[in-house]
């Protein structure tokens, strides 16, 4: 929330719009990845699995890889750093794929 914050009212002025929806995209996926991360800790203490491990560490590598990447691109205009925010995309597909492999296998 705190960046989200920041960037509406802190880089407003700061930045490009460009940079500007560029951050704010890098928000809402940390966000989006967040809640996923409080609903797959959830599923954990129903069915706790590896593999629901593995789904968190992907979430957050996703997060630190993509929205930090941008993140940084925007507060530092490091364009280059755009080359490996696919990576954290990467991460965050794989995490839903598991995600969905897991609920799809679990008895509940």
């Amino acid at each position: 929330m705190a960046l989200g914050a920041f960037g509406a009212h802190g880089l407003k002025e700061a930045v490009t719009p460009q940079r500007l929806q560029t951050f704010e995209t890098a928000v809402r996926y940390q966000m989006y990845h967040a809640l996923a991360l409080l609903f797959v800790g959830g599923l954990a203490t129903v069915a706790p699995t590896r593999l629901l491990q593995w789904v968190g560490t992907l979430f957050i590598g996703g997060i630190l890889i993509f929205s930090g990447s941008l993140y940084v691109l925007v507060l530092t205009d490091t364009p280059w750093l755009g080359a490996i925010t696919p990576l954290g995309g990467v991460a965050f597909i794989s995490g839903w794929g598991l995600l969905a492999y897991v609920l799809v296998k679990a008895k509940f």
